[in-house]
Order: C-alpha cells, then structure tokens, then sequence
C-alpha cells in the first residue's frame, strides 16, 4: 500500500480513500486486495544453504594462517599440534555459524509480535481472521488485550488506550481518538492511529485496516534493520591486518632463508627444508587465536555473572574503547514502571516514595513523615484513587506488576500507601455506573454506593478539564474551601515543567436514588481533592553508572521518544543536562549531516526521536571517530543497536526484536550492568594485550634461535621437534594463564582505549626486539656453556631448551604487570591459574627429560642437578633486564613531560 498520511485526512476521507465502508468489505473485495497487497506479514530475510554458510566462516586470512600452520605441522608429521589448530579452526567456525544464525533472527523477531488473529467486520457481520490474511480496508475491532494486528485509522474510541514504548519509547499510555491531525508529526504523536505490534490496554476502539505487512511502522523499521551495515569490531580488523602482516613477514623470512641456504652456504635441501618449517612454525603464534577465544570467553562468563549476556564475543573487547553509550530512557534509565511522586492538596505539598507498584511506601510533608489515616481529606482521595480505576495490580514472586494502564496502576498503588486497598475500598463502596475516560472530555467518571444508602460519584482526569467542573475544594480536616484557580493553575504549570504527567482528582455526593450517570452529573458541583504527580522515575543505580561513565570519559546521549519535557526532567535527574538545550526529532529533519555533527556533540538528550533519528545520531557520532554503544528495549532500537559498534538490549522488558539485534542483553534491565560490562571489556582488553604482549615475544625468540643458528653456519640449539614441544606446552598453559588475571582497580580511570590504536604500538616491536635478543643470549650462552662444559649435544640441547621455557615463565610475570612493578608483592604472588600452569609446564618438563620413552622421542637427556641451577638463574636475569628496562624508560617520560611543562609555564 503507498504510504500515505492517513492521519491527516478524516474518518470519512479514509474510507473513501481506502473504498470501505462500516460495516467492512466483502469476501470478493479481501480475495482481490489479498492478491494486490500480498499477506499481512513481513518478509523472511534470505538464507544460505546451512553448507555454505559454513564454508563461508574459513573466509579470513587469521584463519589462512591456522590452517597454514596446520599444513606446516602436518608435513613435520607432528600429528598432535596439527589436529590443536584444526580443533580452533572447526570451533571458531562452529562458533561464527551460530552467531550469523542469532544475528538473522532478529527480522523473524519481529513478525512474531504480531497478533496470530484479528476481530474484524466482513460482509455486514463479525468474525476473526488470521492476521495474514487482513488486507487494507478491513474494518478491525480492538478491546483491552489485544495486539494491533496492522497500521489502522482510527474509526471509533471509546477510552481506547494504547502501549505505544516499544514502537516510540512512550512510556505512558496514548489516548486515542479520531480526529485528523497535522501531517508533519512525528508517529508518538499520532493519536488518531494505532500502530500495529502495540498492544491496547484499555477501552474499545474500531479502526480502519490503512498499512500491511512490510508497509507498516513496524514494516519500516524492519526494511532498516535488514538495510543496516553492521560494522566489524577494532579487534577483528586489527587482527585481520596483523595475521596478514604476520604472514608475509613470515614466509617472506622463510623464502630468504631457504634460498640464502641453499643456494649460497649449500645446505642439505630435506635438511634445510626442514630447519625452514621448524622456523616457521616457531614465528606463528598458532596458539593466540585459540588462547584470545579462551579470554573472550571467560571475559563473556565473567560479564554473565554481571547479568551482561555475551552474544558476540568480539564486543566484549569493543566494549574497552567504548567512549560513547546512546541509551534510550524508559525501561533503560528509568524503570518503565509509572508513580506517583508528589501529591498537591489545598494544604501542603507531600512527597510520596515507594518503588514501582508495590504498597509500601511513605508520604512525607516538608521532611517529616505524616499519617495519612488522620487525614480524612486523603482519605477520600485515596478511594478515589482506588475506585475510579480499571487496572488491577499482582504480586508475582514478591514482584508488582500492573494489568491495564501503568497510570492506573500507579494510582492503585498511591491509594496503598495512603492506607487504602482496593479490595478495601470495593468492600465498602460498590461501582454502580461509569463514563471512561475518552480524549474528547478528558475524564474518567465512576459512581459507587455503599451499604448505609450513600453514593458518591468519583472523577479523574486532565486538570484543566476537571478545574473547570470544580468551585470548591476539600481540606485536610474533612472540610470545604474556595477554589483559587490562579493557585491551582501555578501547581499544575510547576509540576509538568519537572516533566511530570499530572492528574486531577475530585468528587462529588449525589443523591442515592441515582444509578445511572450521564455526562451532565459532572459538570459542576464537584469537589476538588487534589493533584497527583505521576512519572517513570530514574533509575537509582542508573544515576551512579552515568556518573561514573562519565568520570572513565565515557560520554552518555539520552535519544528518547518521549516528549522534550519529560527527558528534559529525567536528564536533570541523571546529571546529563550539560546544556540546557533538549534537541528534538523535528529539529533534527531540519538539520543537514554538519550541523547535525556539530549538535550531537553538544547535546546530551535528543527527544521525540524516530528510529531514522537514532541510526542518524549514532552515525553521526561514529563520524566523529568514536566508538558507540546504543542500548534500548524497543523495537525502535533495533536498527540503531545492530548499526552500533556494540549494542546494548534489555532482557526482562526488552523486545525479541531488540535482543536479536545486539551484541549484548542485559539480565536485568539495569543500566548499571553496562558499566560492569565496560570494566569487563577493559579487563578482557588488558589481558588480550597481555596475551599478544607474552606470545609474539616469545616467538620471535623460538624463530630467532633457530635463524641465528642457521646464518651463522651452527648447530641447532634447539631442535625443530623440540621447538613444537614447546609451543604446544607453553601456549596451552602460560598462555591461557594470561586470560584468568583479574581486572586493575584503576581499570575506570583510564580514557577508552582509542579504536584507531594499533594492535601493537612502537612499545610493544621495541619490546619483541629486546626480550627476542634476550632470548638469543640466553638459549646461545647456556648451550655455549654447556659445549664448554665438555657435555654432549643433545644435553646441551636439553639444557638451551628449558633455559627457553624458563625465560618464558620470567617474561610471564613481567606481562602480568602491565601497569605494576613486575616486583609487586601482588604480581609475584600470582594467581591460581598462573602457578597451576607454571606446574604443569614444570611436571611436562621433568617427564620429558627423565621418562625414556620421551627421551627417545625428544632426544633429551637428564640434566646434572648443579647444571639444573643454571637455568632459572638465566630466567631472573630476563625479568631484571626487562623490569629496569621499563622503569628507565618510565622515568625517562616522566622528565620528557616534565620539561615541557616546565618551558610550557615560562
């Protein structure tokens, strides 16, 4: 169906647009439209046979680089190593299969809010048809609890009230009516539409079928979900250049080797060919994708103990660099529960606290606590509050929750806390009569009788609306008193300036004769009780986690549905009004890329926002060069999280939709949970340094020993065979050590680490440089002095070979400390994961050099116990000489810095 403004034109337009009348279409007219518009239904996204899908994951040249060490270790005939690297390999793309299936999941999610069967009017009569097969023009019928089943026109109302969060991120409950409106609102403000996938919560409505299918709201942010480019994370492209890199300096370095070997110093080819591979599977660190999977993962179990489930392991690296969150306010900052949070009656001004829907509760006036059930003025209005109602409250688990309208039910829950139950107030008085609420008069009205031949009649709704019916007021005693309207308007102009939705409630003593209300019964003589003040109140926690975002230079954005006002007030509360300027989903259609660049960078909370807005806003930023993390609950999220460089969804009250599309979902729907999961990411950033920090060295190391022994014409210290021994010991052990360091206390004191920062800076190739000719001097000494020493070759190679296991524990512990002394009483302690591998590299070591079996197999020899001393006295002088490495050059910095800023003063 062509979109059209179909909130703009008439009821009487629509139909006639639309070729429909009241009583709705007839059987050949749906069979003709069926086949013109197609079902009522989103389209599948395309899928890839499971096989392809799966071929598809070995596409990347980290994963060239395994199966080329895997190629290398198989023709040494090292038959353990190779099926290790084949298992990362087949893992790794078992592991990206389920993510793509997750990732396409997210489109699917959202045809299933959709209704399976829709109430509609065909040839003159009523029936139910599969949401399917609706087509435009139908005449649907909707009642509290059903789900809109496509985009209608709004035909009749009567108190039809729809949840409209997940599709705008209104919080409250939208009266809708019939009357057009301007064609330039935004869709939160259509009030004459009800949208399909929202849910009615109260009153009945008739409405006309105008959109289907991928032509609805819900239709739209579908085609941007499915159009939007998901980015690749900073860890995946950086290790995509380095394993590139990695692999033409390698077999660039082989090629050199093999060909300075054979064709100027005339080595043995078979011999020389091997020497080469031996070579070259020492420089592969075949062992860090394995072991940097290992630390996503328990970077991901870690955060689950934090309710931040891991769907994408990638981002939880992503998470160290984020310097941006974009969140969505209800349900997100605020608890998508509504309250009532301040009361006004003619006498004082009283303050209400409780959480959520619950009863308990404490009613404060001017700080101190005061009794509500001496107050028979607030005795009334809690009944009220209690009676004029038609949602009801359930405690589930010791959990509140509201059937009906949030408002409501926070109205119940007020009632509570002022010492009146609902069971209470129906056992005393019994409804007899009621007009509900509808836009057009702006007032619920209910009439009750009790058991002594009394009846009173109980109004709530706009205050305006209900100012207008009253002259008098009731005072805190019971009594009455003029009504001073300038007084009255002044509160209500206070309260909806903090962004509070503010209610009027009042009533009135009518004869007991009387069982029928009409309209005429509220026009005047009314009562007025007081105002009551509702809100989605902040999160407690959610002000915490923003203030400390902020202070680990972590920008927040507030991109909400809601009305400017309202975030304004919320933003306010969060600490994020750093200017007083609230920018606006009608601002931002005004605005061109520039100066929409400009805006997100100087405004925190943008309102009133359209799914377009938030994918705009979070491209703007990432324009920016910053790294973005959008959370939300919505359906309205889901572009925007997918389109993020990590989002963020709610799990409890978040759609299906919104978490299919993220990279994380938070357990419980707490703000706060994200800074837990940014300190995670920090931490899983550190260790991920430390585990590229301990293992390239390291290599280098291996791959220069035997290079050295080759240019220079001189015996192998170590052997190829003896070399893959300990890849295989070492990558399994210290290296997964690595990824079980606990996170650094000043891990949220640090700046995001910057997305555009290499993999590895000019520290850490100085660093390769320094510990891989530590490692020569090292290996070449000990296997010198043992030659010296009168000892045989393969005694000496056994030595050179531990000497180069040991130096690889000592550069362990000077990794650990990245920002620590490595001679910390708390680095040398270690952790259990640390001397658990130290023993088991330990155990491997001995059983290597004393078991004949191995023995043969490596050609090793026991080492003399005196000779044995040697070794780990190599291994401190590796610490010593990398330790006062760093502290020389960390002092050197230091007086580097010092001196500009001293010239800079002068």
């Amino acid at each position: 169906m062509e979109s059209r403004q179909w909130h703009a034109l008439t009821r009487d337009a629509v139909l006639s647009e639309l070729d429909s009348v009241m009583t709705g279409l007839s059987s050949v007219q749906v069979a003709a439209r069926l086949r013109d518009y197609g079902a009522n239904r989103l389209p599948e996204p395309p899928k890839r046979s499971l096989l392809r899908r799966f071929l598809l994951q070995f596409h990347n040249v980290l994963i060239h680089v395994l199966l080329g060490s895997a190629l290398v270790t198989a023709l040494l005939g090292h038959v353990v190593d190779t099926a290790v690297i084949l298992g990362v390999v087949f893992i790794n793309a078992a592991i990206g299969l389920v993510q793509e299936y997750r990732a396409e999941r997210a489109l699917a999610a959202i045809s299933d809010l959709l209704a399976p069967y829709a109430n509609v009017l065909r040839d003159g009569g009523r029936c139910s048809v599969r949401v399917e097969d609706l087509v435009p023009g139908d005449i649907v019928l909707l009642s509290a609890g059903d789900r809109v089943p496509a985009d209608l026109r709004v035909l009749r109302s009567h108190g039809l009230g729809i949840q409209e969060a997940m599709l705008t991120g209104e919080s409250l409950t939208v009266e809708k009516h019939t009357d057009p409106v301007f064609p330039a609102v935004a869709v939160a403000e259509r009030s004459c539409m009800a949208f399909g996938g929202t849910l009615v919560v109260s009153g009945q409505g008739v409405g006309v079928v105008v959109a289907t299918g991928t032509d609805t709201e819900m239709g739209r942010i579908s085609h941007l979900l499915g159009n939007v480019t998901t980015l690749t994370t900073p860890l995946v492209r950086q290790m995509n250049v380095f394993a590139r890199r990695l692999t033409v300096v390698i077999l660039s370095l082989a090629l050199v080797v093999l060909a300075l070997g054979h064709f100027i110093w005339h080595y043995p080819f078979s011999d020389l060919f091997i020497a080469v591979v031996g070579l070259s599977v020492a420089a592969i660190p075949e062992g860090l994708p394995a072991v940097m999977t290992i630390t996503l993962a328990l970077g991901a179990r870690a955060m689950a103990r934090r309710n931040a489930v891991v769907r994408h392991l990638p981002a939880i690296e992503t998470l160290s660099s984020v310097s941006v969150i974009c969140t969505d306010k209800t349900g997100t900052l605020t608890r998508n529960e509504m309250v009532a949070s301040e009361l006004v009656t003619v006498d004082e001004c009283l303050v209400i606290s409780g959480e959520g829907y619950a009863p308990d509760g404490e009613i404060r006036s001017a700080e101190l606590r005061l009794d509500p059930q001496t107050r028979p003025g607030l005795q009334e209005l809690a009944q009220v509050a209690a009676l004029c109602n038609d949602a009801a409250l359930q405690n589930s688990e010791g959990s509140w929750r509201v059937e009906g309208d949030p408002m409501e039910g926070a109205l119940l829950a007020l009632a509570a806390r002022l010492g009146v139950t609902r069971a209470k107030a129906q056992q005393q008085w019994i409804r007899t009569d009621v007009l509900p609420f509808e836009a057009e008069h702006r007032y619920m009205a209910t009439l009750h009788h009790d058991h002594e031949g009394h009846a009173r009649l109980f109004i709530k709704g706009a205050p305006e609306r209900v100012l207008a019916m009253c002259r008098r007021v009731r005072t805190a005693d019971g009594g009455e008193a003029y009504l001073d309207d300038n007084w009255w308007q002044a509160r209500i102009e206070a309260l909806a300036a903090r962004g509070q939705r503010v209610l009027a409630l009042a009533s009135r003593m009518v004869p007991a004769s009387q069982t029928v209300l009409a309209r005429a019964d509220v026009e005047g003589g009314i009562v007025l009780l007081g105002l009551v003040a509702l809100m989605d109140p902040p999160r407690p926690e959610a002000v915490a986690a923003i203030a400390e975002c902020q202070r680990a230079g972590i920008g927040v954005r507030m991109i909400t549905g809601d009305h400017a006002t309202t975030a304004a007030a919320i933003g306010r509360m969060l600490g994020l009004a750093r200017t007083q300027r609230v920018i606006t989903g009608a601002e931002l259609d005004t605005m061109n890329d520039g100066e929409l660049g400009r805006a997100v960078m100087e405004t925190d909370i943008f309102a009133r926002t359209s799914p377009e807005h938030k994918l705009r806003l979070v491209t703007a930023l990432q324009a920016h060069g910053l790294t973005v993390a959008m959370t939300g609950d919505g359906v309205n999220d889901a572009p925007a999280l997918k389109r993020a460089d990590v989002g963020i969804a709610m799990g409890r009250k978040g759609s299906e939709a919104a978490r299919e599309a993220a990279d994380i979902v938070l357990a419980d729907d707490n703000f706060a949970s994200i800074v837990a999961a940014v300190r995670e990411g920090r931490t899983v950033n550190d260790n991920i340094t430390r585990v590229i920090g301990w293992t390239l060295p390291t290599s280098a190391g291996e791959a220069a020993t035997i290079m050295a022994a080759l240019l220079l014409g001189m015996v192998l210290p170590v052997t190829p065979v003896q070399i893959l021994w300990v890849n295989l010991i070492t990558a399994v052990t210290l290296g997964v050590a690595l990824a079980f360091e606990p996170g650094e206390r000043s891990a949220m004191q640090r700046p995001p680490r910057s997305p555009h920062a290499p993999l590895l800076g000019w520290f850490w190739l100085w660093h390769i440089v320094l510990v891989t000719l530590l490692f020569l001097a090292g290996v070449f000494g000990v296997y010198a002095w043992a030659i010296g020493q009168g000892h045989d070759i393969a005694l000496a190679r056994t030595m050179a070979m531990n000497t180069l296991i040991m130096m690889e524990i000592a550069h362990l512990f000077f990794i650990r400390s990245i920002h620590a002394p490595a001679f910390s009483i708390a680095t040398l302690r270690g952790t259990r994961a640390v001397w658990s591998a130290i023993a088991i590299v330990v155990m491997a070591q001995c059983a290597m050099i004393w078991v004949p079996p191995l023995q043969a197999i490596f050609d090793t020899r026991a080492i003399p116990f005196f000779e044995g001393l040697l070794i780990p006295v190599v291994g401190v002088l590796l610490l010593l000489a990398v330790e006062t490495e760093r502290q020389l050059r960390r002092r050197m910095k230091k007086h580097w810095h010092g001196s500009i800023g001293h010239h800079a003063s002068k």
